[in-house]
Formats: structure tokens, C-alpha cells, sequence
């Protein structure tokens, strides 16, 4: 089975999770300099076979898309344009970044660690893919 892909954009980093190929669990993969995201992307889909790739979807509290949608949107249609046969889902990302670094204060990483702001993407990228993985079993 395929896994899938999440994409915690960033404009100067970007968080990657994946599934394991029976798409229970979702595993931090790494947090990739955004200039270089699109050839790490090349490279790994030529190793791993991914059904989907979701994106997250920034958005304010009352639903609106945050100042940083445009952006993201762009590298949407960009990756679109260069992977034409991924299925792209977009996911709420909301709260995903409070929800990563509250993770790693519970399993106690230290302050040092927790100032890692590529964890966080990474983390959250996690949490992403973990919920959608969730809303798909129900």
C-alpha cells in the first residue's frame, strides 16, 4: 500500500511526516530548507510510492485563510504543476504548531530542544497526517 505524504510549509523550512505503508501510523520523516523541498520531494517519491500528499491549510481562528494562505496556495499550484498525478488535500493546520510544541514539553525535551523550530514543523506536519489518518478510520 502507498503511503501518504504531510507538508508543514513554511517559507524557510518545511515539516514532512509520513505514513508507514499500511497507513496506521504517522511518523515525523524530516524538516527540509523550503528552497530545497521540491528536490527532496523528487527524490523521495522516486524511492516511495505515496498515494497523496496533504498540505496544510492556514487559517484564522474564525475560519478566514491567514495572512500566509496566498503563499502556500502558490506552492500548491507549483507542486501541482511538477507532480500533475498527486492527489493534493488540503488540511486545517490550525493550532498544529501549540499542539507540536505542547508534545514535546510532555515528553520532556528539553528547553534547548523545544527552541528547534524545525521539530515544530516537523511535529506538526505529524499531527496533520496523524488527524487525517484518524477522520479516515470513522
Amino acid at each position: 500500500m502507498p503511503r501518504i505524504l504531510s507538508i508543514d510549509y513554511g517559507q524557510k523550512r518545511t515539516g514532512i511526516a509520513v505514513t508507514d505503508e499500511m497507513q496506521i501510523i504517522a511518523s515525523g520523516l524530516t524538516t527540509v530548507p523550503t528552497p530545497t523541498l521540491i528536490d527532496f520531494l523528487k527524490d523521495y517519491f522516486l524511492k516511495e510510492k505515496v498515494e497523496a500528499v496533504l498540505i496544510g491549510e492556514p487559517k484564522q481562528m474564525n475560519g478566514q485563510p491567514s495572512e500566509s494562505a496566498s503563499v502556500i496556495k502558490g506552492f500548491v499550484t507549483h507542486f501541482s504543476n511538477i507532480f500533475p498525478d498527486m492527489k493534493v488535500v488540503r488540511v486545517d493546520e490550525r493550532f498544529t504548531s501549540k499542539m507540536a510544541f505542547q508534545t514535546m514539553i510532555d515528553s520532556g525535551l528539553s528547553k534547548k530542544k523545544r527552541q528547534d523550530k524545525g521539530l515544530i514543523d516537523e511535529i506538526s506536519a505529524t499531527i496533520m497526517l496523524q488527524d487525517y489518518l484518524s477522520s479516515k478510520r470513522f
